[in-house]
């Protein structure tokens, strides 16, 4: 079985349910939570491992609390 992500128009969600309930012995529906919340939930995900990964084999820097509140204070001087 492959799983796949679907997106449907509202006014077609109705013949689409149609169509699935005809066809319940091939296809399940399952909602994602995740999806529901954010669509963009997986593709996140994705990057917040990526940035992770990079921070971890040192190819990106991640900087401390107090130097980003500092960095953040003085561009703020700037504007004054």
């Amino acid at each position: 079985m492959q799983t796949i992500s679907v997106q449907i128009e509202d006014n077609y969600i109705s013949d689409f349910m149609n169509y699935v309930n005809n066809h319940s012995e091939n296809i399940s529906i399952k909602r994602d939570p995740n999806l529901e919340l954010d669509p963009y939930f997986y593709e996140r995900q994705k990057q917040l491992q990526q940035d992770v990964e990079e921070v971890e084999n040192g190819t990106a820097e991640m900087i401390s609390h107090n130097d980003l509140w500092s960095n953040i204070n003085k561009h703020l001087k700037t504007l004054k």
